[in-house]
């Protein structure tokens, strides 16, 4: 695939409005912030969609020990389809359009991957733990944005890059004899994919409408996961059948929260407050499953949280943006 280094634009998030219903959440919520500065409504939103992706996990590992990832998956892309189907049949042909199908494969894959990977980890580990590896997802950014897209990094991002994987490190917890938990590794190998997403996602948005690339991601993950949920499918009951659906609820909610937290304010200022999803992790965590991270967890975390921030602060001095879209992050890719 071409990936050419250019000077992007700052990658548009690739969410859509959604229906009129969310539509007019967000005119309400206009209206009561209107007096507020922007990075303060950009924060009121991204501390609400960090809220409601720990609902969404929270939910995900209450479900998810009962059915496979790829019948959770499937359920939970159906319901999102749905929502947005007015959106994206208003736009065919145009939401079909794409000049990078290349590229729109890939992204699939690598979304699809990540899921996979990431809901995996969430179910096996503590959810605190999971989610604080997750973060690692920075890291791997920079690496990526090297490698393809021919950006240049000094020192001191480099530096900030090998504090944060030696969080990483202190987060996988090797035992005495080097062993790391397989889940932990399914963690940071999503993680890593999610990096690539946000990578991919910053290419596509040079050519391709955000509708294109939200039809594209919505369909194409939704039948690489038909099939293995058809072979492992387990008939829910109607309880679990209401939490499957409110997965998808809370996943399309959690990203137009996303999507309004970089529209109203500035990614530098508000980046950050995305760790509140380790706090939330926590406290959902003991509340729901009687979990509490180890202290290596949240030593590592705070190294991770540390470098990230001070990794996105400096290229704001520096007049650069990170690649991030704000359908990249976490796993809601």
């Amino acid at each position: 695939m071409d990936m050419h280094p250019k000077d992007p634009e700052p990658p548009q998030a690739t969410g859509i409005s959604g229906p009129q219903s969310g539509n007019r959440l967000s005119r309400k919520f206009a209206e009561k912030t209107r007096h507020l500065p922007p990075n303060t409504i950009g924060a009121l939103w991204i501390l609400l969609a960090a809220f409601l992706f720990s609902i969404m996990v929270t939910l995900i590992k209450l479900v998810g020990q009962d059915f496979s990832v790829f019948q959770i998956l499937v359920v939970r892309q159906a319901v999102m389809l749905v929502i947005v189907a007015p959106k994206i049949l208003g736009g065919l042909p145009t939401s079909l359009a794409t000049k990078r199908p290349g590229l729109q494969v890939t992204r699939i894959v690598f979304a699809t991957t990540a899921m996979l990977l990431g809901f995996t980890a969430v179910i096996e580990l503590p959810l605190a733990d999971a989610t604080a590896i997750s973060f690692s997802k920075t890291f791997f950014l920079t690496i990526f944005a090297i490698w393809l897209l021919g950006e240049k990094v000094g020192i001191h991002r480099w530096g900030a890059t090998i504090v944060g994987f030696l969080g990483v490190i202190l987060m996988l917890r090797p035992d005495g004899e080097g062993i790391i938990d397989p889940f932990a590794l399914f963690a940071i190998a999503g993680a890593a994919c999610a990096g690539m997403v946000m990578i991919v996602v910053r290419i596509l948005t040079r050519t391709d409408a955000p509708v294109t690339i939200l039809t594209y991601q919505a369909f194409g993950v939704g039948l690489i996961m038909l099939v293995p949920a058809v072979l492992s499918w387990q008939a829910p009951t109607p309880f679990q059948w209401g939490i499957l659906i409110l997965i998808g609820i809370v996943s399309w909610a959690a990203q137009m929260a996303n999507i309004q937290a970089f529209k109203a304010g500035e990614a530098t200022a508000i980046a950050s407050l995305d760790y509140t999803r380790l706090l939330y992790a926590t406290i959902f965590g003991a509340l729901v499953f009687s979990q509490w991270p180890r202290l290596e967890t949240l030593a590592g975390a705070a190294v991770v949280i540390a470098a990230s921030i001070y990794t996105v602060r400096r290229e704001a001095k520096r007049g650069r943006e990170l690649a991030r879209a704000a359908d990249g992050r976490g796993y809601n890719s």
